[in-house]
């Protein structure tokens, strides 16, 4: 991996952890094996079990965490940079937009279908993904009392603007075109 020009060696449990996301959000939980996951890491059952003993839900949760933090880093900046709640949204909403035109996907920005596909299986996947939303929910929030909304109001158009990013993060994905994150950045804090 290389970090600020510098090439550094990644820790086994983080490697895994970044296969292993990859790998989830790609095929969902139950599309990869962990006979897949140990291959893609080049590593034994043994090793893997060293660094995750509850086996691939563990594994799934220490995933969901590492996206969480790279998620709500990468959200933070940009609305740390914007003055106001609408330019910070519409700055996120083109860096969506121009990833999935560049890169054909924004795997990295949603975590929908292990929610739909586990949360009603796991009660600890389930309240990682919660927390995960929560985090985000928090940085609209925040931006959005600053601009001088009141807690209900910021309250509800976190909930709004959490909800429909992902959702049409979801529908771009679906139909293959930026489209639906173009309409939702236009019409999100116009009304």
């Amino acid at each position: 991996m290389v970090c600020g020009g510098v090439l550094r060696k990644m820790d086994t449990k983080s490697l895994i952890i970044e296969i292993a996301t990859k790998l989830f959000q790609q095929k969902g939980y139950k599309g990869v094996g962990l006979n897949e996951i140990l291959k893609a890491c080049n590593m034994t059952k043994g090793a893997l079990y060293h660094h995750f003993p509850n086996g691939k839900e563990e594994l799934l949760i220490a995933c969901l965490q590492s996206l969480s933090e790279a998620i709500t880093t990468d959200i933070e900046g940009i609305f740390n940079k914007y003055p106001t709640t609408k330019e910070a949204t519409n700055a996120m909403m083109e860096k969506l937009i121009d990833r999935f035109e560049t890169e054909g996907t924004i795997t990295g920005y949603t975590f929908s279908s292990i929610v739909s596909e586990m949360a009603s299986l796991s009660d600890p996947v389930r309240n990682a993904c919660a927390l995960l939303y929560k985090k985000i929910q928090d940085i609209y929030f925040n931006k959005l009392i600053a601009d001088g909304f009141s807690t209900g109001q910021a309250h509800a158009k976190a909930v709004m603007m959490n909800a429909s990013i992902e959702g049409g993060i979801m529908l771009c994905l679906a139909e293959n075109k930026a489209e639906p994150l173009r309409i939702i950045s236009e019409q999100l804090l116009n009304s």
